[in-house]
């Protein structure tokens, strides 16, 4: 339930969907798994055992979640079985069957494999904070995060969020906390960064586990790279990894706060609330200082 990565997106002011009309409006997009020729199924799976709960809600905080089936047939496997389909065919009319009649073998060969082709299901979860307005995305790619969004405008009809930008660049601001030893506010900086030149050939050193307090940081820094990734600690409490795009990845909550969950709940369902709650809490939290380092949001 605890979220691992963050792709970050701002609600506008026309964000007017509360958790009934949510539900309501991703009920037009259920997920149904894939049938016997399709390769992809997607569609809306409720976030916990509730059958008929697309949007999980608590005090205005809601959480919903992309469920993907997907079959595994590799474009090596069809070819394989095209080619010895082509073979017989060709010995059969006596001559080389053509390109048109060569792409309907292979159509139709794909067609035969897909119902027995090996499935790969997942999940991707949503939070949608109104309060502090922000839609964020579980997700380590950008491409995974473009999805959920776009499966979620069909079912809406709109989707009404920005992008975040902000005053100063995530490059620019990591840069120069590396340059000067320190993070400032809240956060201090762990032991893992990427930094990588301008130039054409963009030249990248990485550091994992290493002190980053070092000459040998700034001398590249001082060579003109600039930090694409850096590992950060929120308030001692949250430790995760910023990108050059604002992307957060590697979220890592201190172990007190999912054992403070677990005091709090009786069953599994309080469980799944309180985690929630106290994810939602720390992480709103720590997007507003991290917004205020990088200079607050552009217009």
């Amino acid at each position: 339930m605890w979220f691992r990565n963050l792709q970050i997106f701002r609600l506008t002011s026309d964000w007017a969907y509360g958790a009934e009309a949510l539900s309501a409006a991703l009920h037009k997009g259920l997920f149904h798994g894939c049938g016997a020729t399709d390769r992809v199924a997607r569609g809306w799976v409720p976030p916990r055992d509730e059958p008929e709960e697309l949007v999980f809600s608590v005090d205005r905080q809601q959480l919903i979640v992309l469920g993907v089936e997907q079959k595994l047939l590799p474009a090596s496997v069809v070819r394989q079985y095209a080619q010895a389909r082509l073979v017989g065919i060709e010995a059969a009319q006596g001559y080389k069957p053509g390109r048109k009649q060569a792409r309907e073998v292979f159509d139709q060969v794909e067609a035969e494999l897909l119902p027995r082709a090996f499935v790969k299901r997942g999940l991707t979860y949503v939070w949608i904070d109104p309060v502090n307005r922000w839609l964020l995305v579980d997700a380590s790619s950008s491409t995974r995060a473009d999805d959920v969004m776009e499966h979620l405008k069909l079912s809406l009809g709109e989707l009404p969020v920005t992008l975040v930008k902000t005053q100063l660049s995530p490059a620019t601001a990591m840069t120069q906390w590396l340059a000067a030893g320190e993070a400032p506010g809240s956060f201090t900086i762990d032991r893992d960064c990427e930094l990588r030149a301008m130039a054409e050939e963009r030249a990248a050193v990485r550091y994992v586990r290493h002190n980053l307090d070092s000459d040998e940081v700034r001398s590249h820094i001082a060579g003109g790279k600039s930090a694409t990734r850096l590992a950060l600690t929120w308030n001692d409490r949250v430790s995760f990894v910023l990108t050059e795009q604002l992307q957060i990845k590697r979220l890592a909550f201190l172990d007190l706060l999912k054992e403070d969950a677990e005091r709090q709940a009786e069953n599994a369902d309080d469980l799944f609330a309180a985690n929630f709650t106290l994810m939602c809490g720390e992480l709103a939290q720590l997007l507003g200082h991290l917004l205020e380092v990088l200079g607050g949001e552009s217009e």
